[in-house]
């Protein structure tokens, strides 16, 4: 996304592939899946193709102007800017993993494929994002060419929903998720697909949104965060780090260790989306940038050059911010559950 006219590219990019008449009525049918709305958990976990390729066509272009190309948090050290955390916890990733050159690598749900370059480049690995929504696709091959021939040449794209894959079994070297398997319907069936892909003896590296063991469901501001958050991210629920890491056992994976991250980050993960701390180097996050970005999206799509529905978009990413920093500030909600696992060796498919 150019610097130059940043605003304008965000606000012609809101709906992706959505036709831009038919932004509004998407807006409308992804909102009443949700608990904030009054939808149901199930009917989400049924319809979960359709409610994530509805969030990602309406919300990624704001992704991309507030975020960058990685859509993910990270631990954050004091002095490190955010882009810094990011590309260093991408960095930590593919150490974990053990990556090593020409080594066939697979990144389950890659967005735009911020991490995919940023991984490939530091580990010389070929990788294959996987992804199930197709405007993402065409602004992951975009940017992959202009970066150049040869990630051009090692890493591409797959359109496919990762609760079943068409991959051959046994076909990685490696398996990673940023911030994406938490859009599964089901856990232990998602895991089974990425354990079924990989090779024996290999890893898989994960980085989880989760509620913590803080979370008490029958706590009615608990529950309204929660619901904020799978609003604001697409999400069909958000998931006890204690379950995900069971779900990962019931795939048959071995676990190696695993951590929530954002236990030790000396600088909290939420200061890019907390209101009350300012920085330049983030400013379309603060409160001053957002209110700027909210006037100017109002005034294009009052002028029809942004499709209407727009102000909405920005509306449930709003409430996600709030629930994600009111659910940090309680102890409640992690985007940062890290685990690493291992298909054993003598599972030889």
């Amino acid at each position: 996304m150019s610097k130059q006219g940043a605003l304008f590219d965000l606000a012609s990019g809101v709906g992706g592939k959505i036709n831009k008449e038919k932004v509004l009525s998407a807006v409308d049918k992804y909102e009443k899946y949700h608990g904030y709305y009054g939808g149901e958990e199930e009917e989400r976990k049924i319809n979960y193709t359709d409610m994530v390729n509805k969030y990602y066509d309406l919300s990624t272009s704001f992704y991309e102007y507030g975020w960058g190309e990685s859509f993910h948090f990270a631990p954050r050290w004091k002095g490190e800017s955010l882009q810094e955390s990011i590309k260093r916890n991408e960095h930590f990733l593919a150490l974990q993993l053990g990556l090593k050159p020409g080594q066939k690598v697979l990144d389950v749900g890659c967005g735009i494929g911020g991490p995919l370059r940023e991984i490939a480049r530091f580990s010389s690995t070929s990788i294959t994002g996987l992804n199930n929504n197709e405007y993402q696709i065409t602004r992951g091959q975009e940017l992959n060419h202009k970066v150049g021939l040869t990630l051009d040449q090692t890493c591409n794209f797959v359109k496919g929903d990762f609760m079943k894959m068409s991959f051959p079994d046994n076909s990685f070297d490696a398996v990673y998720a940023i911030a994406a398997t938490c859009h599964a319907p089901d856990p232990v069936e998602c895991y089974k697909e990425i354990y079924r892909v990989l090779k024996p003896g290999q890893c898989f590296a994960v980085y989880e949104w989760c509620m913590t063991d803080s979370y008490d469901p029958n706590n009615e501001e608990h529950k309204m965060i929660k619901a904020e958050i799978e609003l604001g991210n697409g999400l069909p629920e958000v998931r006890l780090t204690t379950h995900c890491l069971e779900a990962a056992k019931q795939a048959g994976f071995q676990v190696i260790w695993d951590k929530d991250l954002a236990e030790d980050s000396p600088v909290p993960w939420y200061f890019p989306l907390d209101t009350s701390h300012f920085s330049f180097s983030s400013f379309p996050l603060t409160a001053l940038g957002r209110l700027l970005t909210r006037n100017l999206v109002s005034a294009l799509e009052f002028v029809g050059l942004a499709p209407k529905g727009s102000q909405r978009v920005q509306g449930f990413l709003e409430k996600a911010a709030q629930g994600l920093v009111g659910g940090a500030k309680k102890g409640i909600f992690t985007p940062l559950y890290f685990f690493l696992v291992r298909k054993p060796i003598s599972d030889c498919q």
